[in-house]
């Protein structure tokens, strides 16, 4: 069963429909209780990072997130999500992320000829192999609507980046724990097809 974490933070709903157009079952959790039963876990999210970690710590749910991930089961965090992952956030002030990423999530930077924030589609460029991005050609779009990015401290987790005035981690990896920069349920086929092998992965890679 795949878990889609409700903790009041956006966008859960459109990656449920998601998920149920591959043809796997979805069920939104938003108790500790549900992790018991799921196989895969994602954390959607849309807002502001120091929200997000408030959010999850009032509903009690960051230790059993953290537990899941130690459990070895798939786990995905999409843009929010993504982003709470990292171990530090500065949006909002600085806050603590769920540390299972050792990264930090800092502004994306405004010029004269980029607006913040970054909106739209914009090439996904990766970096090494991963069950993640199987299927998927070189050089393909995926919708992004993000001011933050994270910046990894191992390259090693960097599975893919993408150009927006500078290079940002779009995709990143470590063990069972994965995350996407971009919105895949807003990234017609191809963001399908990230989402399917989410769902076809036993978090080994």
């Amino acid at each position: 069963m795949i878990g889609v974490l409700d903790y009041g933070m956006g966008n859960l709903r459109s990656i449920y429909n998601a998920i149920e157009e591959t043809g796997n079952d979805a069920v939104l959790v938003d108790e500790t209780e549900a992790f018991d039963d799921l196989s895969h876990l994602i954390i959607p999210g849309v807002g502001h990072f120091r929200t997000a970690m408030a959010h999850l710590r009032q509903r009690e749910l960051e230790t059993a997130i953290k537990a899941y991930a130690g459990s070895g089961r798939p786990l995905l965090g999409v843009c929010l999500g993504m982003q709470i992952l990292a171990a530090a956030g500065t949006e909002g002030g600085a806050e603590e992320g769920l540390n299972l990423i050792p990264a930090t999530v800092q502004p994306l930077s405004a010029s004269d000829t980029l607006r913040i924030p970054h909106v739209g589609w914009n090439t996904v460029v990766f970096h090494r192999p991963h069950p993640i991005v199987d299927g998927i050609k070189e050089g393909r779009d995926f919708y992004f609507v993000h001011s933050f990015s994270m910046q990894c401290e191992a390259t090693d987790d960097v599975v893919a980046t993408t150009e927006y005035g500078a290079e940002f981690v779009s995709i990143v990896g470590q063990n069972n724990v994965v995350g996407f920069q971009f919105h895949p349920e807003k990234s017609q086929i191809n963001g399908l097809q990230l989402l399917e092998n989410f769902c076809d992965w036993d978090g080994q890679c």
